[in-house]
């Protein structure tokens, strides 16, 4: 009777059959990007529990409502922790980079506790869902498409320049209609940026990593570029719910 262990002319034994390089690359590129979503849904975590406890904590109202620039602080203190995790990624370790996406969740929080003293929880709850839904299909999309989106780069930057001077003027225009159209762009661009980003992923780990320090670093920035494009679908559409109440 033939040994079926053993194969027909001789060599070592086959217990199983080999994955094809397809299927490794893919169980590979399945692997990163848990562990970006690890991260990220980490993050959503520390923001939404430092916003709960902040809404309920009475010296921080009171913060809030004692200095007319507390939040400008809020948003500098954000901006500063995004523009210094950009700047410096490649000089940073993988450890300051995700103590520094942790900062950033944390202060995020910050932004996120004034939600909770503003609107409605059903008001919220609508904008939550509305915003997972529209990120989730354009995440699908930007990971199952073929087509390139390379070139909605340069769109979408663009696009968000002027989301933020259109932003920061309406500050002081305070015009409903201006705000309107701000938070539907603001919608659009980001979750462009959603498929984008996601196919970005792809690309880079593709490329391959030097080590794991590199890996893990990469798998960071790729939770906090997601991060922020679900943290800004969510006050965007929270914005455009709100104009009609709860």
């Amino acid at each position: 009777m033939q040994d079926f262990t053993q194969p027909p002319y001789g060599g070592q034994p086959q217990y199983g059959l080999q994955a094809s390089p397809a299927a490794m690359a893919q169980a590979s590129e399945a692997a990163f990007f848990q562990k970006v979503y690890v991260w990220m849904c980490g993050a959503m975590a520390v923001t939404g529990l430092t916003g709960y406890l902040l809404s309920h904590s009475v010296g921080w109202i009171r913060f809030l409502t004692s200095s007319s620039v507390a939040v400008i602080m809020i948003i500098a203190l954000q901006l500063g922790l995004v523009l210094l995790i950009s700047f410096l990624f490649k000089s940073l370790s993988s450890s300051a980079v995700k103590a520094l996406f942790i900062a950033y969740a944390v202060s995020i929080g910050f932004t996120v506790s004034l939600v909770l003293l503003v609107y409605p929880p059903g008001v919220i709850f609508k904008a939550f869902f509305s915003a997972a839904g529209v990120y989730g299909a354009l995440a699908v999309y930007g990971v199952m498409t073929k087509r390139s989106l390379q070139s909605w780069g340069s769109f979408l930057f663009m696009g968000l320049v002027g989301l933020i001077i259109a932003s920061v003027v309406n500050i002081f225009a305070r015009s409903d209609a201006a705000d309107f159209v701000i938070c539907v762009v603001g919608v659009l661009v980001f979750a462009g940026l959603t498929a984008y980003d996601h196919q970005k992923l792809r690309v880079i780990h593709a490329g391959g990593f030097g080590d794991i320090e590199e890996e893990s670093k990469s798998v960071c920035m790729g939770a906090l570029q997601l991060y922020l494009d679900f943290i800004n679908i969510f006050f965007f559409l929270l914005r455009l719910f709100g104009r009609g109440g709860d």
